[in-house]
């Protein structure tokens, strides 16, 4: 990104006005720029048997997922409710797999009641799933011992993590299938989310395609997804080398392929990628103060509409504006952005350079596109955000309704 980062994300739209119109703190979307990304990664690979799949945990706006099924993507769900807005969406069963985590045997007959295939990663998954649905269709998700991200928290793979069917398993995972008669349809791996050297996924394919060469049957490999958005791009962070990246698969797949001899889907499961840019979050400035050395910020962007800060030390850039323009240039202090949360971690931004702020002057959180409303809460009974989309012709629509008192109230049965 650059200075005209404005300048493109609005267009002809004002922030501020936005702001004023929809309530704040405002999610926006920019449809032109998940469009953009969707196109990057599905001709990531020029063959017909290379597909992507969104992940539907990073934004579950239906207009969102409504709009990446226009690009020809399909998708991966992680809990029986992804799966049923999913196919709201539009989705159809076989286009979407349910990349499934400790679930129950009532989550895995939902899924096969509606025609969704479901990985597992763990044996003893397997074995429920195969008591409950013998002779059926199944992928297994195995843990290669590779994994990659931006903090602990989020390295699905390697030796530390509860996700997938450890690797040296293999022949206990056929014996399994082999006892309920279960095809073993597809293998799959996530090494972990936000990486940016294309190396630490590069093993992890290879990893798992030797894993891949134990079953013969398969219908598709999915190699996970993960890739990283550059959120440091003021201070010149370079994007995902995807050139290069889709140059090393290409010296990889399709040999494999032919010695496997049948044909064989390659799938990668984006989240972030298609949707983290897309996304600014907008707040008010509400105070301004000095406690002993400190310059504190405080704005109504408390952790309930943007946790990753907290939860895992993320960084977003962050710029102002004041009466709608952007305030840039001229001097700069060093300020903390906090929320209106009572917690002491509520943290949204810590010792930034920003130019001194008003009372009333609005804030504007870059790239939080992916995991920002899709982890938003109503802790503290604050009030989730709308959602709008700036559409591709540069206009505004809402997409999603602010909460009301009245939300908060739904599911008592008392009152």
């Amino acid at each position: 990104m650059s200075k005209s980062i404005t300048e493109v994300f609005w267009g002809d739209l004002n922030p501020e006005q936005l702001l004023d119109k929809y309530g704040s703190p405002l999610y926006i979307y920019n449809e032109q720029i998940i469009r953009e990304r969707c196109r990057e990664l599905k001709n990531l690979l020029p063959y017909p048997w290379f597909t992507v799949n969104y992940s539907a945990k990073a934004n579950s706006n239906l207009e969102l997922l409504r709009l990446i099924k226009e690009e020809g993507i399909n998708a991966d769900a992680v809990s029986s409710g992804e799966i049923y807005l999913l196919l709201k969406a539009g989705f159809e069963p076989d286009q979407i797999l349910f990349v499934a985590n400790n679930i129950s045997a009532e989550e895995m007959k939902f899924a096969i009641d509606q025609g969704v295939t479901i990985s597992l990663d763990s044996l003893s998954q397997l074995v429920t799933f195969g008591r409950i649905n013998p002779g059926g269709r199944v992928a297994v998700r195995f843990n290669p011992g590779v994994g990659a991200g931006h903090h602990e928290k989020v390295m699905t793979g390697g030796r530390n993590t509860k996700f997938g069917v450890d690797a040296e398993l293999v022949e206990e995972v056929k014996k399994i299938a082999a006892e309920y008669a279960l095809w073993i349809v597809g293998v799959n791996q996530h090494i972990g989310s936000l990486f940016l050297d294309g190396e630490p996924y590069l093993t992890g394919v290879r990893a798992l395609l030797e894993i891949a060469a134990e079953f013969p049957e398969l219908e598709f490999i999915d190699f996970g997804g993960g890739f990283g958005i550059p959120y440091h791009w003021s201070a010149g962070e370079e994007r995902l080398d995807l050139p290069a990246l889709a140059a090393e698969l290409e010296q990889i797949l399709p040999a494999w392929r032919r010695n496997y001899g049948r044909e064989v889907k390659m799938k990668i499961e984006p989240g972030r990628y298609l949707v983290a840019e897309s996304g600014v979050l907008l707040g008010r400035v509400l105070n301004v103060k000095q406690n002993h050395t400190k310059k504190f910020i405080g704005t109504d962007l408390g952790f309930n509409v943007l946790m990753r800060p907290v939860l895992y030390d993320s960084y977003h850039e962050i710029t102002a504006f004041r009466q709608g323009i952007p305030l840039s240039g001229g001097p700069q202090e060093i300020v903390t952005v906090v929320g209106n949360i009572c917690e002491s971690g509520d943290i949204l931004g810590r010792d930034r350079e920003l130019p001194p702020l008003k009372v009333g002057d609005v804030l504007a959180v870059w790239d939080a596109g992916a995991y920002g409303y899709a982890m938003a809460s109503n802790y503290n009974l604050r009030l989730r955000p709308a959602e709008v989309l700036i559409t591709a012709d540069g206009r505004e629509k809402l997409i999603r309704k602010r909460d009301t008192f009245e939300d908060l109230l739904r599911n008592f049965l008392t009152l």
